[in-house]
């Protein structure tokens, strides 16, 4: 069985506190859920962090922090990551108001190698979670092209998100693929469409997204943590997180 995760950003409203995050947890085990990726959420010590996890029998697969923690505060940062037995974090993205450029985009991205540098030996990787904008076009070619050719492929991965590929314009599938061996996380969000033509979230399954396609792009690449997210919809948003996971295991087999 495939290990799936919730991204409690999903749930951020409802995990201002410890004690609301451990009640957030419980019912996301209860759904089905192997572990979480822990983003949005009320910031712990890794300790009382890793206790809530334990306490309801999940692993955090990957949690979201600043470039600025990163670079500034690494071994923090590593200490917190180790306390949560946690091999993974990504930055949310890059999101710059300068000049959109090739070479803004090299920039971050020598930046960055640098930055993962830093965590070599460490047990902790550092990622890139990917949105829309990276698709559109800087100085003839597209920023998600340039990130996944030129951050080193030793030292970072790739957290590539279904919804905002094809938000983007692209195939979420053949993204996936070309990450073979450095996605170990994905982020799964399915989109549907309104009468006014607006692209919008909705649940795994209930969307327009190819799944068997994608889910066989994710066993080529070795993709180990599937993780459920939705950012705003119709739903509770617990019983999306609830529907994606019962679609992903009874429907697509996960």
């Amino acid at each position: 069985m495939s290990l799936l995760a919730a991204q409690m950003y999903t749930l951020r409203d409802h995990c201002k506190t410890a004690v609301d995050l451990a009640k957030a947890c419980e019912r996301v085990k209860k759904m089905g859920y192997d572990g979480v990726q822990l983003s949005g959420v009320v910031e712990l010590p890794g300790d009382e962090m890793q206790k809530i996890l334990d306490d309801n029998g999940l692993k955090c697969c990957v949690t979201h922090i600043s470039i600025d923690a990163m670079d500034n505060n690494t071994e923090a940062v590593i200490e917190r990551h180790q306390k949560m037995n946690c091999k993974y974090t990504a930055i949310g993205g890059f999101f710059p108001k300068e000049e959109w450029t090739r070479d803004l985009w090299e920039n971050f991205i020598v930046r960055y190698n640098k930055i993962a540098a830093k965590f070599v030996g460490s047990g902790i990787k550092i990622g890139y979670h990917n949105h829309s904008h990276e698709f559109a076009p800087a100085g003839g070619v597209r920023p998600m092209d340039l990130l996944m050719s030129k951050l080193d492929p030793e030292n970072t991965w790739m957290e590539i998100d279904t919804y905002w590929v094809q938000h983007g314009g692209a195939d979420p599938a053949e993204y996936i693929r070309r990450a073979a061996g450095r996605i170990p996380c994905v982020h799964f969000k399915d989109m549907t469409i309104t009468p006014q033509r607006t692209p919008k979230m909705t649940e795994i399954c209930d969307g327009n997204l190819n799944w068997p396609r994608i889910i066989e792009a994710c066993r080529y690449a070795g993709v180990q943590w599937y993780i459920v997210e939705r950012d705003a919809g119709d739903l509770d948003p617990f019983d999306s997180l609830a529907r994606s996971c019962y679609n992903l295991r009874e429907k697509m087999g996960l």
